[in-house]
């Protein structure tokens, strides 16, 4: 009867790529840097895949079109708004049925502070620049798309639009303190 063999060493010898290799052949993914959540240091970072089909920002981000202080405003602003909505919410059948309405829920400190912001975003971008924000980055509408629904259909539009929203994201970047002044004025420099 031959013998077991149990010198070999059952450690982790080298670093696995998780990475999918098979997406989806309309996928729209880029490859971005986080942070691990299995790392044993505190800032160590993976590469992952990210899918940037529905997410205009994280396509503009991913084609470095956008810088990060422009990003991290656009993920604000869409995170204010996702907290100020009051959407569609499902019934509750844990709750009593009485006649059918039910009692408004108060709103939140949290909603208030961002319906603030939301507020103060709007009086500085203006209402053109407002509902092109909202345009992109709520509805996830292309420059393509934007220009359909204000009836504007040429290149020309479509690169004002382009233009426009890179500006708008630079003031929602100083708004929300992702960026200085001085950093934006070097910007519009170049």
């Amino acid at each position: 009867m031959a013998g077991v063999r149990r010198n070999k060493s059952y450690r982790l010898t080298g670093i696995y790529d998780r990475r999918s290799l098979e997406v989806p052949f309309n996928a729209e993914v880029a490859e971005v840097e986080v942070d691990n959540p299995l790392a044993l240091d505190a800032g160590e970072k993976i590469v992952v895949v990210r899918s940037v089909r529905g997410d205009p920002l994280g396509r503009l981000h991913a084609h470095h079109q956008i810088d990060e202080a422009q990003y991290c405003g656009g993920r604000a602003f869409q995170s204010d708004w996702e907290r100020a909505e009051r959407g569609p919410q499902a019934v509750d059948p844990t709750r009593e049925y009485v006649d059918g309405t039910r009692s408004r829920e108060p709103v939140t400190e949290d909603q208030r502070q961002a319906v603030l912001r939301l507020n103060r975003v709007e009086r500085e971008l203006g209402t053109d620049g407002a509902a092109l924000v909202h345009d992109v980055l709520v509805l996830g509408l292309t420059m393509d798309q934007i220009g359909e629904r204000r009836a504007v259909r040429t290149q020309r539009w479509n690169d004002y639009f382009a233009r426009r929203f890179r500006e708008c994201l630079d003031r929602l970047a100083l708004i929300y303190g992702f960026a200085t002044e001085g950093r934006a004025q070097r910007a519009k420099q170049r």
